[in-house]
């Protein structure tokens, strides 16, 4: 008696296990091992956020973005990530000076200078009526604002991002970024360097459209530095937003 019991009792537990299937561990996960992006950035304008000093500097970039996945468990999904910006382009404010003299007649004329304002640039009209060692100077004195945009390309090597509740479709996402930029002028002041490092940090949320394939949209703060390897690092801070279509298996 005792063994048909035994005999009934692995039967039922056949039957169950059969009625249901065990899932693989992975498909639990909306994950991929290894990740390809496209990405495009933008940020309107640059403030003191952590270390930057410097203004109103404008910042556009397209390029890829490579993960590999090291780790993943039912709270988070860790991986190794690297971004390259092949196409980067930097905006600095110029100011746009423009003197008119009337008086002393050998020195009327008009005369205008661009120049990169080292932290931000405002518009300033004035006029000028003085007296030096008995001559009078009078005239006018404008300064307006303008735009000179550098292109430049990035590298950021050493980076990660966590994907939390990778159950999910929806999962928060936080990246952080270490690399370099290489701009054809120096940025973001004539007297910085043409070769900047990069260091970033971002959160945002990532939504899969199926196990393979998700969309990324993220905000970062972007520090652009030189490291005082140049005469002087003003530093740049921009808040930046990205949106990545990523993709792999």
């Amino acid at each position: 008696m005792r063994h048909i019991s035994l005999v009934v009792l692995l039967t039922l537990m056949m039957s169950a296990s059969n009625a249901f299937p065990q899932t693989k561990p992975e498909s639990l996960y909306y994950s991929r091992l290894n990740t390809f992006g496209l990405f495009g950035e933008y940020s309107n304008d640059s403030s003191h956020i952590v270390l930057g000093k410097t203004e109103q500097r404008k910042l556009l970039s397209f390029g890829g973005s490579y993960s590999r996945r090291l780790l993943i468990n039912r709270i988070a999904d860790w991986q190794y990530m690297a971004e390259i910006r092949p196409l980067m382009w930097e905006s600095d404010p110029v100011v746009h000076a423009t003197t008119v003299i009337t008086s002393p007649p050998s020195l009327a004329g008009t005369y205008r200078s661009d120049t990169v304002p080292v932290l931000a640039c405002s518009t300033i009209s004035d006029v000028f009526n003085v007296v030096i060692d008995g001559v009078t100077y009078s005239g006018s004195h404008t300064e307006t604002c303008h735009r000179r945009w550098t292109f430049g390309e990035g590298f950021a090597p050493v980076g990660f991002k966590f994907n939390f509740l990778p159950r999910h479709r929806i999962q928060p996402v936080f990246t952080g970024l270490l690399g370099y930029m290489f701009s054809t002028q120096p940025i973001p002041v004539s007297t910085a360097g043409s070769f900047n490092f990069t260091l970033e940090a971002g959160a945002g949320i990532e939504l899969y459209r199926s196990r393979s394939r998700s969309i990324r949209a993220e905000y970062r703060i972007h520090h652009i530095s030189n490291k005082y390897t140049a005469q002087t690092n003003p530093g740049i801070d921009n808040g930046l937003f990205q949106v990545t279509y990523a993709f792999g298996r």
